[in-house]
């Protein structure tokens, strides 16, 4: 199974290649993709990006996760999460979100098995 193209990427707005959609944050992985909801976790811009966010990820067996962190770079990723992907065999790359969708695309294109989570507006 593949990891699914971002198709668009605007302000507030992600379109997933194969889903009828739109998020505003969403979560993506080989074979899917759905809206990442930071109230399941209680994420915020601070302290950011939890372990939690990304379980759902890891589990469907990617080798490279990639974080968008808005647009703005808002969105903070402490050690403790890198530190997550890494002790579980996990490539990670933090990114603002338009470099952060190219490198998923890129990624996905090579046909690694990828998963992300991406923040679209600050």
């Amino acid at each position: 199974m593949s990891s699914p193209e971002i198709a668009s990427l605007s302000w507030g707005q992600m379109k997933v290649k194969g889903c009828s959609t739109t998020y505003k944050d969403c979560k993506v992985w080989p074979g899917g993709s759905r809206t990442w909801d930071w109230r399941e976790t209680g994420t915020g811009h601070s302290p950011g990006v939890q372990p939690a966010d990304l379980e759902e990820v890891v589990k469907k067996g990617v080798k490279t996760v990639v974080i968008g962190r808005g647009m703005s770079e808002a969105l903070q990723v402490p050690p403790s999460t890198v530190d997550y992907l890494k002790k579980n065999g996990i490539d990670v790359l933090v990114l603002q979100t338009e470099k952060a969708v190219e490198e998923y695309n890129a990624l996905a294109a090579q046909g690694v098995k990828v998963g992300g989570v991406f923040h679209s507006t600050c």
